[in-house]
């Protein structure tokens, strides 16, 4: 029985185990068929997959679960119940209009929630009470109208950015921020916040950066109040300031900690331009002042006497882009504004359609040390006045790229004004031409003419320089002299080849992207010597070995070469064009095709050379002239006909042996009676007949061939080429046409082995010898001539 219930336990538990693990597997299933990036991924994606709610089966392996742009409306406790590894949840640009509780208490470890543009109509607490980790909050785009009667952060100690706020939102209370003390951005959508209570933002102790949309003057000024003790940079949008009385600080007592205020879409009248520089001076923090995309309605009709009164400005910076001066034409000087301007470091006014600056404001600008004109309608008439004598005289970078700058030289003569400058952008100006000599301040050092459509360079570019860019100019050449250049930036034009180094030596930083660059050498690379980053990216590599070889083996390459490998590509050969110059390799024909050449010809000649060497030593063409006689020869008839017999037989003998030939045998056979007639080659062969041609016929005209045999004959050249040919014909129809002779004694082994049938028949059939015997000489010639018959 005992033994029956334990195995009943052990049952249930497999059972319950495989139900678990059935049902972890079915989830998953479920999940991969809702969202299938989600399968087997940290990440999990499924966002615009028009799903209305969310899919089921999370796991704790999900990090990051993206459901923006779908149609999710309510959030139930069930649905991240699992997912307690949550690191990040979107949930973005949904129709959400409720949530659970409880629905995100498992998320102890999520740090960022998205939930803008949705349908939330209040903010509940305990959402994010559970939420001890989170940093970053996105609950913009709802229909809320505030944040309730408490803190909905008040538990969320790491938070670090907020963006909260709607069309509808309106109200701010004490006590909505609560609990939250350090923000690195803080951004309020308040367009129509129209309720600020005092105070609501002073429990956060320290905000770096602030962005407000505000339409209400009034709310702008409580919120500055607030803040002046833990923004340091304020933006504020859409504001229509209008003019206000009060003190922006009312019994705020310093240190402030506001050091930069920006507005942004924001629109001005002159009245309040007056105002808002007197407010901004009592926040003697504040360093920074900007107006980005603004519009002012007025022609600079200021308030200059309470400006005056109100003392100097503390505000060392001031940018101004992008600002709408409907009657820009009609601005007036700002005369009476001197005072305010002297303390300032830094002035920017772009794309503002400034056309000058009057020199009597000009001189006052006594500490401005970077002045930013870019993107305006300077033209160097009004450029003359603006930079009049003893103006801007502690000006050390000015930018005046983007206006209507048609002379360089009398650009360069305005700005010899400024003893101080070492920083000229005058790019994007279309100057057309170069003088040969310019005048520049004594200190210049950097130099932007790029985009000036100036065709070369001359000595006009002062030799002072340390930084020059002369890019997308159309240059064809660099030969300038210049000392104490260190970066130089040619980028956009036609050059084909590096710059040399000896005319600027200490050079750092080059940038010759997208020209005509075909490569450069190392001789060019190395002699750069300070050379630390070369930007040849983006041109037409021609891949040759040289090229190839230094790329390859040139050490740090890679670490000089700016955007190397991905920018730097093969133009040519047409077999590698596209492939990055990093990866290609060509062969070794490719690489010394003359080498290869000049290598090739030298062993054909020195094949050919040794076979002219061994054909003349074993006399090679003597015997293709031979073979082809007597491959001719085959053709012929074996047997002439009787009627050009001639001979009764064709002798062959050495000419050592010529002696007993001619003056023996001749005198014995062709006086014999009857008499033998004997061809022999120095009587009768034909004059000026290939001698080839000789042995053939006079062979095909005799009825016998005698060989006289001798010592002298097997060592003969000629005789060897006798019998070389008529060994062919004779010893081939198996005839008794041959007589041989012996004239001495002779080695059968001393007959060439290439004559086997002479030898042969030498070994097996019976021969004359010439005895040495006076009484045995008779029965030779009895013999002889009885063979020949």
């Amino acid at each position: 029985q005992t033994k029956h219930k334990s195995r009943t336990i052990h049952t249930w538990r497999v059972w319950a185990i495989y139900m678990v693990l059935a049902a972890n597997f079915s989830k998953e299933q479920a999940l991969k068929q809702t969202c299938p990036s989600c399968d087997a991924a940290q990440l999990c994606n499924c966002s615009s997959m028009d799903l209305d709610f969310i899919p089921p089966g999370l796991t704790a392996k999900i990090t990051v679960l993206n459901l923006a742009h779908n149609r999710i409306k309510h959030i139930r406790s069930q649905d991240l119940q699992q997912a307690v590894n949550l690191r990040a949840l979107l949930l973005q640009s949904n129709k959400i209009s409720s949530i659970e509780e409880d629905s995100f208490q498992s998320l102890g470890k999520l740090k960022r929630l998205d939930l803008s543009d949705n349908n939330l109509a209040h903010l509940s607490p305990v959402w994010f009470g559970h939420l001890f980790s989170l940093q970053h909050l996105h609950l913009q785009g709802n229909s809320y109208r505030d944040l309730g009667e408490s803190s909905p952060f008040s538990n969320l100690r790491n938070l670090s950015s907020l963006h909260l706020g709607n069309p509808q939102f309106s109200t701010i209370r004490r006590g909505n921020f609560e609990g939250i003390e350090l923000l690195d951005k803080l951004w309020i959508d308040g367009g129509n916040l129209s309720q600020y209570e005092p105070g609501s933002l002073k429990s956060i102790k320290k905000i770096n950066h602030m962005i407000i949309n505000l339409r209400s003057v009034n709310v702008f000024s409580a919120i500055v109040r607030d803040l002046l003790h833990s923004v340091i940079w304020l933006e504020v949008r859409e504001i229509k300031l209008e003019i206000e009385k009060k003190s922006l600080l009312q019994n705020s007592t310093p240190p402030f900690t506001i050091r930069k205020l920006t507005f942004k879409d924001a629109s001005f009248t002159d009245q309040y331009v007056s105002r808002l520089t007197v407010l901004v001076k009592e926040i003697i923090s504040l360093r920074v002042l900007e107006a980005i995309d603004c519009v002012l309605e007025g022609k600079g009709a200021w308030d200059t006497k309470e400006i005056v009164s109100s003392g100097e400005s503390l505000v060392e910076t001031v940018t101004v882009i992008n600002m709408v001066i409907q009657e820009f034409h009609l601005f007036l000087d700002l005369e009476g504004m001197e005072s305010q301007i002297n303390k300032l470091k830094s002035l920017t006014i772009a794309s503002s359609r400034v056309f000058m600056v009057p020199c009597k404001l000009a001189k006052h600008f006594s500490s401005l040390l970077y002045l930013d004109f870019h993107d305006n309608l300077l033209v160097n008439n009004r450029l003359n006045e603006t930079i009049c004598e003893d103006a801007w005289p502690s000006l050390q970078t000015l930018n005046l790229s983007q206006n209507s700058l048609k002379s360089l030289k009398q650009t360069a003569n305005s700005v010899t004004r400024l003893p101080k400058l070492i920083n000229l952008d005058i790019s994007q100006n279309k100057f057309g031409e170069i003088p040969d000599v310019c005048e520049w301040p004594k200190n210049l050092q950097y130099l932007n003419l790029s985009s000036t459509q100036i065709p070369k360079l001359t000595t006009c570019i002062p030799p002072t320089l340390e930084v020059l860019d002369v890019s997308a100019n159309n240059l064809r050449e660099f030969g300038l002299q210049l000392p104490f250049l260190k970066e130089l930036y040619l980028a956009k034009n036609q050059l084909k080849t590096l710059p040399g180094a000896t005319r600027i030596p200490n050079l750092v930083v080059m940038s010759v992207r997208r020209n005509k660059l075909n490569s450069f050498s190392r001789e060019g690379f190395e002699s750069f010597k300070k050379l630390e980053l070369l930007d040849a990216s983006d041109n037409n590599f021609i891949c040759s070995c040289e090229f190839l070889s230094f790329i390859h083996h040139q050490a740090g390459i890679a670490q000089v070469l700016v955007g190397w490998p991905d920018k730097y590509v093969c133009d040519s050969p047409l077999a590698v064009r596209g492939v990055h110059v990093g990866a290609v390799h060509l062969s070794l024909m490719e690489c010394h095709t003359f080498l290869v050449v000049s290598l090739i010809c030298a062993l054909v000649f020195l094949v050919i050379l040794i076979l002219v060497a061994v054909g003349y030593k074993y006399h090679a063409v003597w015997y293709l002239r031979m073979t082809w006689a007597w491959l001719q020869a085959k053709r012929k008839p074996k047997q002439a006909p009787p009627k050009d017999i001639c001979y009764d037989a064709f002798v062959s003998y050495s000419e050592n042996d010529s002696d007993w030939v001619e003056n023996i045998m001749v005198r014995e056979l062709e006086q014999a009676c009857p008499p033998f007639r004997l061809c022999l080659h120095k009587r009768d062969f034909v004059p000026g007949k290939w001698i080839v041609d000789n042995i053939i016929d006079s062979i095909e005209k005799s009825h016998k061939t005698l060989f006289v045999l001798s010592e002298h004959f097997v060592q003969s050249e000629w005789c060897k080429y006798e019998l070389d040919f008529s060994h062919f014909r004779l010893f081939d129809e198996n005839n008794d046409a041959a007589i041989l002779v012996l004239l001495e004694p002779i080695q059968s082994k001393a007959i060439p082995k290439r004559f086997c049938k002479l030898r042969k028949i030498m070994n097996t059939k019976t021969y004359l010898e010439w005895p040495l015997e006076e009484e045995q000489q008779q029965m030779f010639w009895e013999n002889l001539k009885g063979v020949l018959k």
